[in-house]
């Protein structure tokens, strides 16, 4: 009797929830963005009791894959994935995507191959569970204020990826981009390829505006479309060369991140134009 009595204020509650969600969107928006961070902290708990035996390894990232994907049918996100061909290589390749928020961390999940690790900023390791979790997984750390011991950090991963037959993801950017369009690329990870003379293969996320924005604190159900482009060799190319490779792979992501975003020709030349300037 008492678990009954129990049972009509958590049904009452959920029924409450439902209503503001679907009369405010903005309370839609905070339910569904502290409810995809409380997935990805308490899963990362998971991953960390299952891959602790194991130590810092590259393929403890299988797990925390399997483990974050499942949060895209709760959220009401479909991934569709383009051009799968194009990832299909068991050699060591450098993937470069573009970056707009945390909601990467689950759209990259999609396409991640087995013994890829991505790279990213320092901060994260201290991002409680999640950042564990990602270190056992083999994620590379870098501290982008300090630029020597990030280049040393890209020149050894350089020298090992091919040994160790591993792939790398970095986002080029550097930094989330909510503009709708792209910042101008880094060039570590252009640097990356040519001194491990693997390809790059760039991946573009098109935008989320149609379903999610954090200005209008806006998140409903939508679809993301990735595009996995061709690799670009880097073999016979030097430093020199990294700053015409740099914006070249820039230029055709562009390209396509406005045609998958379904921008017309003018806005997106308008704004890579503008980002160009920056």
């Amino acid at each position: 009797m008492e678990l009954l009595l129990l049972h009509y204020p958590f049904t009452f509650l959920l029924l409450a929830v439902l209503i503001l969600c679907w009369m405010y969107p903005a309370f839609r928006y905070f339910c569904k963005m502290t409810f995809y961070q409380v997935w990805i902290f308490t899963i990362s708990f998971l991953v960390i009791i299952v891959a602790l035996p194991r130590g810092r390894n590259c393929e403890n990232m299988k797990i925390l894959r399997m483990a974050i994907l499942p949060v895209k049918h709760i959220l009401g996100v479909k991934i569709v994935v383009k051009g799968k061909e194009n990832l299909k290589t068991k050699k060591p390749c450098v993937l470069v995507l573009n970056h707009q928020n945390s909601l990467d961390i689950m759209v990259m999940m999609q396409i991640l191959p087995n013994r890829c690790v991505p790279i990213g900023k320092k901060e994260i390791l201290y991002m409680g569970s999640f950042g564990i979790a990602c270190w056992l997984s083999g994620v590379i750390f870098i501290d982008r204020k300090k630029r020597e011991e990030s280049i040393a950090i890209l020149t050894e991963v350089a020298h090992t990826m091919r040994k160790d037959n591993f792939h790398v993801l970095v986002y080029p950017e550097g930094t989330r981009n909510h503009s709708g369009s792209m910042l101008p690329f880094k060039r570590g990870a252009f640097q990356l390829a040519v001194r491990a003379q693997v390809p790059i293969i760039p991946v573009v996320i098109s935008s989320y505006n149609s379903f999610y924005s954090q200005k209008e604190k806006r998140f409903t159900s939508g679809t993301s479309t990735i595009q996995i482009l061709p690799a670009v060799e880097t073999v016979g190319l030097s430093s020199d060369d990294v700053p015409k490779l740099t914006e070249q792979v820039r230029d055709s992501m562009m390209s396509v991140y406005q045609r998958i975003s379904g921008m017309t020709n003018g806005a997106g030349k308008h704004g890579a134009a503008g980002e160009k300037r920056r």
